[in-house]
């Protein structure tokens, strides 16, 4: 049996001795819970050899953090210590357009939260606004702009939660919304009503035990994805706490976590995480990935260590316009991530989110990424195409039309080189008649 903190207890730890805030420059932090029974070991922080850094983020480093030792940068917690969070720090290191510095301005009410790590900044071009990743995490104008048929909340979220921060859609599965905290904010995050807040830690505590005690009530859940917010920014201790609950719950056969930390933080894969991790399998983990220029030797290390680990690596890319909605941008991500041990599985619609009309591409542009994929390059590179249906309908797969109908009792197929063949589908015919 595994060696876990204290679950014998009805509460959890005890907030007034174990439950810590290390709170970053802009007052946000991740939840840190300290253990009651065994504690995690911790290792001390990973030091990444020059060779694991690449050249500009080395450059970033020196220019604009001298005073931070090489064990700082690559320390997670400097990194959110460090974050780029308002106006003035970002326009520090790059020279903001006309438009960006107009949205860094709105008050924060009314734009998305802003956030980015010291490492994930040293990614992006100082005089490129149109630069992919930059446009990622850097506010526009046009978030500010509502398009037909875009919400707040437009997978009905809100509307599938039986106790605050737990959505359960799907018959056999439920979402854990853990933190809404992450290290860096994407500009077109589906959860960008419920992230970037200032929840203190009773809270999120009070909440983890409300959906706790419905997952184990509920015997049809066997499926917990853990998410937020970044469920990987979360404190190791917190992690284990939160692992261990789950894994005391009998019917819970398979727990997944969902996180964009080793592509905008992989300072955070430590080897006291993946030990962690490594004591909860069967383990899962789905990583958010949007572009090649994130798979730098940093990023492509923490998800190595993770794979290691035995944990099994999943991407998910939402398609963007202006970021990756060209078929060589995306082989060239899905090659690169294949190479970092992560098989991509979803390449996600952009979902209908207010001011997300400027990143929203057709539904064509993605069939024709999937079809240049298919049959062009290994099957492993080649994720689902879906589109989270609006309104809580669930994730609904949009693919090329390759079956073209019946001739007699042939079944004619068209292949990736828009080739057609005859399938001898007699079976299928009988039963269709």
């Amino acid at each position: 049996m595994k060696e876990c903190l204290d679950l014998t207890a009805n509460e959890p730890p005890d907030p007034s001795g174990v439950l810590s805030m290390a709170a970053d420059a802009a007052g946000h932090a991740p939840l840190a819970f300290a253990p009651t029974h065994r504690p995690v070991q911790r290792a001390r922080t990973i030091t990444l050899p020059d060779v694991h850094i690449n050249a500009r983020t080395r450059d970033f480093h020196h220019r604009f953090f001298p005073q931070a030792t090489l064990k700082d940068w690559n320390d997670w917690r400097w990194q959110l210590k460090n974050r780029f969070a308002t106006l003035a720090d970002i326009a520090r290191v790059l020279d903001l357009s006309a438009d960006e510095r107009r949205a860094m301005m709105l008050p924060d009410h009314s734009r998305l939260p802003f956030a980015v790590t010291p490492y994930y900044a040293s990614l992006l071009e100082p005089g490129n606004p149109d630069q992919p990743v930059r446009r990622c995490v850097i506010p526009s104008m046009a978030e500010t702009l509502a398009a037909p048929g875009e919400a707040d909340d437009p997978l009905g979220e809100d509307a599938h939660m039986p106790v605050p921060g737990l959505v359960h859609r799907y018959p056999d599965r439920v979402l854990f919304l853990v933190t809404d905290f992450c290290s860096t904010y994407c500009r077109y995050c589906t959860r960008s009503r419920a992230v970037g807040g200032h929840k203190a830690a009773h809270v999120f505590k009070k909440r983890w035990e409300k959906a706790l005690a419905y997952i184990a009530a509920t015997p049809q859940v066997r499926d917990v994805l853990l998410s937020g917010g970044d469920a990987l920014t979360l404190s190791d201790e917190a992690i284990d706490w939160l692992l261990c609950r789950l894994r005391a719950i009998p019917h819970v056969e398979f727990v997944r976590m969902g996180s964009k930390v080793p592509a905008v933080l992989p300072q955070r894969v430590t080897k006291s995480l993946t030990r962690v991790l490594k004591r909860h399998h069967p383990l899962w983990v789905s990583l958010h990935f949007a572009h090649p220029d994130e798979l730098t030797p940093e990023t492509v290390r923490a998800c190595e260590m993770l794979a290691d680990a035995g944990v099994p690596l999943g991407s998910q890319t939402v398609l963007l316009k202006g970021v990756n909605d060209d078929p060589a941008t995306m082989t060239a991500l899905f090659h690169g991530l294949l190479k970092a041990r992560v098989r991509p599985y979803y390449l996600y619609q952009c979902d209908p989110i207010s001011g997300s009309g400027h990143f929203r591409t057709s539904v064509r542009a993605g069939i024709d990424i999937i079809r240049s994929l298919r049959g062009h390059t290994t099957g492993y590179a080649v994720p689902h195409y879906v589109i989270d249906a609006p309104g809580g309908g669930g994730k609904i797969p949009v693919c090329p039309e390759y079956v073209q109908g019946h001739d007699g009792t042939d079944l004619l197929l068209t292949n990736y080189e828009g080739k057609t063949f005859r399938y001898p589908d007699t079976a299928g015919r009988e039963a269709a008649e």
